[in-house]
């Protein structure tokens, strides 16, 4: 099918102004939570005209769930690699460090993620109980099979993403409390390093990964 240079460049602007109101509205909603956040915030943050945000979408609650839908399409595509010819070893290890520099470079999004669900997730409810599901059976399918294989030791596939999921996302939804911790200003690239290696070392090793 041929699509023209017009087209392809109109999409190709719609995804670079997107992905700038989606970085104004991240910095928003973490500020003021949905209730709080304000289009006209967000589109000085963007500095753009309100009037292009609301080109792209509908209403603040369109551009919040569309947001809520890109970070979690993001966070997906880290592991939808995986399949049961994979080394365990190798795909957890990548997909720890993915989460840890998720955490890094993009807090706010983990954020708005976290607050979502502790306010019950009024908007992820629906996805929550339908394609987040298929897409955790999945997964779920993969490691039981490399329990199955001698791959790993018995451990719950639930239990073990929770645990990815929960440690490596600390780093973002309570960076306050661990720098406080750490005794430090901010968390450098470094510390970050010994974030990855350190959980990837615990980890795997209660998987029985050597």
């Amino acid at each position: 099918m041929f699509v023209s240079k017009d087209k392809v460049l109109e999409g190709s602007i719609r995804q670079k102004n997107k992905a700038i109101i989606f970085d104004a509205a991240k910095k928003e909603f973490v500020t003021y939570g949905f209730k709080g956040a304000s289009i006209k915030r967000i589109a000085e943050r963007a500095n753009i005209a309100r009037a292009n945000i609301h080109y792209y979408f509908k209403d603040k609650t369109d551009l919040y769930q569309q947001l809520l839908s890109n970070i979690i399409a993001v966070w997906n595509r880290d592991y939808d690699t995986l399949n049961v010819d994979n080394d365990p070893k190798e795909v957890l290890s990548a997909y720890i460090r993915a989460k840890v520099m998720h955490s890094k470079n993009d807090p706010d999004a983990s954020r708005i993620f976290a607050s979502e669900l502790i306010h019950g997730a009024p908007v992820l409810n629906e996805y929550l109980n339908n394609d987040f599901k298929v897409w955790l059976n999945s997964k779920v399918m993969i490691i039981e099979s490399w329990v199955k294989q001698g791959l790993i030791d018995p451990v719950n596939p639930h239990h073990l993403l929770f645990l990815i999921w929960s440690s490596t996302q600390h780093y973002a939804d309570f960076n306050v409390q661990v720098v406080a911790a750490l005794d430090k200003e901010a968390m450098s690239d470094d510390d970050f390093e010994d974030v990855v290696t350190s959980l990837t070392q615990i980890i795997l090793k209660g998987c029985g990964i050597s």
